[in-house]
């Protein structure tokens, strides 16, 4: 069973050994590693061709400046019946392919195939767990996915395994989303099929400030729509005064007050007040299960993340 790892790169050079290593490491021959550059004037390509001798590797080159529309190019390259991503910044721990190999001949009807992950500081060092809010080991229709997926992404980007062609036929990743591309595809391909989610950690998503989710966050507006643009594309899976929908609109609000307290903006309390005050105890329970919050800001906290931005 192929599976096909795709790593989109660009001036990575600070965080890709790590990477890389990890693939060496755990990768067997039935995985190939497709690197997708985007024109990286850093040693990022340079490191990626002295690893083509250990690893089953790939490396393409395209500078068009999106790592959606890049790893999309990737999934089209692959091979494998079975495909994941892997950014540059990010690790597998230990045990990854042996254990998704051992759950795709269980569930070989499977379309995405998920793991717990770990938060890790700029360091590699790991800070605490980052799960799913799932059912153990065993096949959740697109319903029981969903119900939980649309209050929060809760799946880490190293963190999944899916079934290439599905991945493709449901669009693939959206570039206009460059934050939520991720999520979003999470989302079509729980719509497509089975979901299982397996409860130990086989990866590391590390937090730094350089980061993505912790840079473009920074245009309040632009996030909000990101994330509302993903929840209104499957708004008609769950009426709009279900408690999946309250749960998942009072997530965006937290996640963008969130986003205005790390970047030390103005947050719109009354928007936020509204949302979370329509909240039953039931809408809550929910949220607080599905959201993770407390993993997500635990994490970055002991990352030092607040340290560095009261020393500003």
């Amino acid at each position: 069973m192929r599976l096909s790892v795709i790593v989109p790169t660009y001036n990575g050079v600070a965080y890709l050994k790590r990477t890389l290593d990890s693939l060496v490491a755990d990768a067997d021959a039935d995985v190939e590693v497709i690197a997708v550059d985007d024109g990286s004037t850093d040693g990022t390509r340079a490191l990626l061709e002295r690893y083509r001798t250990r690893l089953n590797l790939q490396i393409h080159v395209r500078k068009v400046g999106n790592w959606a529309a890049n790893s999309n190019h990737g999934l089209e390259l692959a091979t494998g019946e079975f495909a994941c991503f892997l950014h540059q910044d990010d690790f597998w721990l230990p045990g990854r392919t042996a254990a998704t190999r051992r759950q795709l001949r269980l569930t070989p009807a499977v379309t995405l195939l998920l793991h717990a992950s770990a938060f890790a500081d700029p360091a590699g060092r790991l800070l605490g767990p980052w799960r799913c809010p799932l059912p153990a080991r065993v096949p959740l229709s697109p319903r029981q996915t969903l119900e939980h997926l649309l209050v929060q992404n809760f799946i880490a980007i190293p963190g999944a395994v899916f079934r290439r062609d599905t991945a493709l036929a449901v669009g693939g990743l959206d570039p206009a989303l460059w934050y939520t591309a991720d999520w979003s595809l999470w989302l079509k391909l729980a719509s497509a099929g089975t979901t299982v989610y397996l409860p130990d950690t086989y990866a590391a998503f590390r937090i730094h400030p350089a980061s993505q989710t912790a840079d473009r966050s920074r245009s309040l507006d632009a996030f909000r729509d990101q994330l509302e643009t993903v929840l209104r594309a499957h708004a008609d899976v769950f009426p709009a005064d279900s408690a999946v929908m309250r749960a998942a609109r009072a997530s965006v609000e937290i996640n963008v007050g969130l986003a205005a307290a790390y970047h030390r903006q103005r947050l719109d309390w009354t928007r936020m007040a509204t949302t979370l005050g329509a909240l039953g105890p039931l809408d809550w329970r929910r949220l607080l299960r599905d959201a993770r919050l407390w993993e997500r800001v635990s994490s970055r906290v002991r990352a030092g993340f607040v340290r560095r931005r009261a020393h500003a």
